[in-house]
Formats: structure tokens, sequence, C-alpha cells
């Protein structure tokens, strides 16, 4: 990490409101503190992992579901290997084959089906394989489009508009960002990862760039991977501690909350 913040650094904590208080209408002071205390741990703007194009990064985020990234990358560069650029080969290639090629991803048994799925039903609805006509959508649309695909919901949804050569606002939400959210108090622990996309985004400052969102996410998620972790998290060196209901809990020696460990 960068540099580490002292616990007194510059802010005191928020309290947080409520939901459905009227505090909800205000500037969120409290999300907003969380990245810029992040920030300065990670380093923003954050430079853009890769640009595949949004096809090519729909079938990568679909092989990373509950998957490490290094298998589901390797599993995509197999398929790179095998079949190229050429998603029509790999949506008519014998099923059996593409599990093989996916095999070090979680459920290849169901995931390869799955991509050939989608990869036909794009081709039925468009004439084609791409999807650079998102271009012309807003936000909204193009993501309720992708999520008309089978097995194609918010995280997809979102990864795709903000991962892709397409940068366009939208928060994807990982377990990490999901249990960092969770513990700090942004979300309830009842708000699962799917639903918690709504829920965290309204809560974006509405002027920030699809940059700004994307850094939001990284933040929170390398915050979760290298600190916050699922099991005994790391709360004694956590510039956040201050804004972390849960962590300060933990400090104290009680119990945590049994819904929000994962």
């Amino acid at each position: 990490m960068r540099r580490r913040l002292k616990a007194n650094d510059e802010q005191a904590s928020f309290a947080l409101s409520p939901p459905g208080s009227s505090a909800s209408a205000l500037p969120d002071e409290k999300l907003l503190e969380i990245h810029r205390r992040l920030c300065l741990i990670f380093g923003c703007p954050i430079a853009y992992f890769r640009a595949l194009d949004p096809l090519s990064e729909l079938v990568s985020s679909l092989l990373s579901h509950r998957t490490r990234n290094a298998a589901s990358g390797a599993a995509f560069r197999a398929l790179r290997t095998r079949w190229g650029e050429d998603w029509a080969a790999v949506r008519d290639a014998d099923p059996a084959e593409v599990e093989a090629v996916i095999a070090g991803v979680t459920w290849p048994e169901q995931k390869a089906p799955r991509i050939q799925a989608i990869l036909r039903r794009i081709t039925e609805l468009r004439g084609e394989l791409s999807l650079d006509f998102l271009t012309e959508m807003t936000v909204p649309e193009a993501r309720a489009w992708l999520q008309g695909l089978p097995g194609v919901g918010p995280k997809t949804s979102a990864a795709v508009m903000s991962f892709s050569s397409l940068r366009r606002p939208a928060l994807p939400v990982d377990s990490h960002h999901h249990r960092v959210a969770v513990r700090t108090g942004l979300i309830p622990p009842s708000v699962a990862v799917g639903p918690s996309h709504t829920v965290l985004e309204a809560r974006l400052p509405p002027e920030w760039t699809a940059q700004q969102i994307y850094d939001h996410h990284e933040v929170m998620m390398l915050h979760g991977q290298r600190v916050c972790f699922y099991r005994n998290p790391a709360c004694e060196r956590c510039v956040l501690l201050e804004l972390c209901p849960e962590g300060q809990g933990r400090m104290a020696g009680g119990p945590p909350p049994q819904d929000s460990r994962g």
C-alpha cells in the first residue's frame, strides 16, 4: 500500500443515518470520506486494468463468477488461444470442448453452455456477434438489455459498461466491495450483493465520472482483499476504523455481527 493514514488523520467519524431517513437526500459524506481515505492509500485515479471490447468483457465477466482472478484470466486466455477472437467459433463449438478449455474456473460444466447460450441469443437478437451497439444507448438502457440475456445480472452488466472499452459510468459490486460496504454501514447486512448495486449506486454523487465510479469500486475491492478480510479482518491497521461500526466492535472485543462476515 502507498501509505497508511493515522487513525485521527483530518476527520472525525461520521454517523450513519438509518435507511429511509431525511438525511438520505443530503450529500453522502460517509461514502465520500471512505472513498477519500481509500484513494489516499491505493491512489486515484486508478489505471483501467484492461480495455476489452464489450463482448469479450462479457465473456470474461461470466468466467469470473465465484472464481479467483488468476483462474478466470487463465480460462479467458485459453479460449483466445483455442479460438482466437472468433466468438462465433466458441458459440458453435462442441460444449464439451469449451468446458475442457475453461476447466480451471468454478462450475465449468455450467459456464460453458451458458456462455454459448448467451452468444447464440446475441446473434438471434442482433444478427451478429457484437455489443458495440451499446454505445448508442444510455447506461440504464444498455444494462437492462444485457440483463435480459440468460444468466446476466447487475454485476456483469456493470462490469461490461465500466471495465470494457465502453468506459461508461456503472458500479460493479463484488463480494469484497460488498463486505466493506456492509461492515462500514453503507448498506444493511440484509442487502445481498445483487440488490446492493442499486442501493450503493444511489449513494454515489450524480456528477461522478466513469473514472471516479471505477476508482470507487477498485478501492473498495482492494481494501476488502488486503485489509477487510472475510475472516479475521485487520481492523488494527484499517484507515476506515473510525467509520466502521463492526470494526470498532471487534476492536472492543465484542462478537462480530453474524450476518456481515461474508
